[in-house]
């Protein structure tokens, strides 16, 4: 699976616990899908790769330089 595959699983994955929950019960069987944190860090370092560059300090950094003239 490729890191761009993997990606797209895990945006998923984000996706039905944003829309159906963390956790949900049906009958007496009780689903606790991953946590949510978790899919971030590994969503940022998918995306890091699929960038082609690895995850640093600054990543997502941006300055704005305003000279007044």
């Amino acid at each position: 699976m490729t890191a761009q595959e993997m990606l797209t699983e895990v945006n998923n994955a984000i996706y039905a616990i944003c829309v159906g929950g963390q956790s949900y019960q049906v009958g007496s069987r009780k689903l606790n899908r991953a946590d949510l944190n978790t899919l971030y860090k590994i969503k940022n370092d998918l995306m890091a790769q699929v960038a082609g560059s690895t995850p640093g300090f600054l990543d997502d950094c941006y300055v704005a330089v305003f000279d007044r003239r």
